[in-house]
């Protein structure tokens, strides 16, 4: 099983970065599918989630109105569009997929926000 997430970077505060996951080994239209951050010394925190037809999703309050999360099952890949970006979006984000009982991790990437 793999999820390899990519697209992060360093943006300006007010820019806008793609970030995509991609997934391998499981059947990845049948998981829910989330966007965590971590900031330094800090717990994962939930960004956003989908469920796995697409049609149902979540967003924690501090991104709600900037980021979209979406997926394409036909290409086994899950993105967050991130828009407004500020100062404290700065964290490693990563990917993960559940179904019930079952879950896996992404390595996170890396997006820094400073002019």
């Amino acid at each position: 099983v793999h999820l390899v997430e990519s697209g992060g970077g360093l943006v300006q505060p007010g820019g806008s970065l793609r970030l995509s996951c991609a997934a391998s080994g499981f059947t990845f239209s049948t998981y829910g599918m989330r966007w965590y951050r971590q900031i330094s010394g800090d717990e994962r925190a939930l960004v956003a989630s989908i469920d796995r037809t697409g049609y149902f999703t979540t967003y924690a309050d501090s991104v709600k109105g900037r980021f979209t999360i979406s997926r394409d099952n036909a290409k086994n890949t899950v993105f967050l569009q991130m828009n407004s970006l500020k100062p404290e979006d700065t964290a490693v984000y990563y990917c993960y997929a559940i179904k019930e009982l079952d879950s896996y991790w992404g390595q996170g990437t890396q997006v820094t926000v400073s002019s």
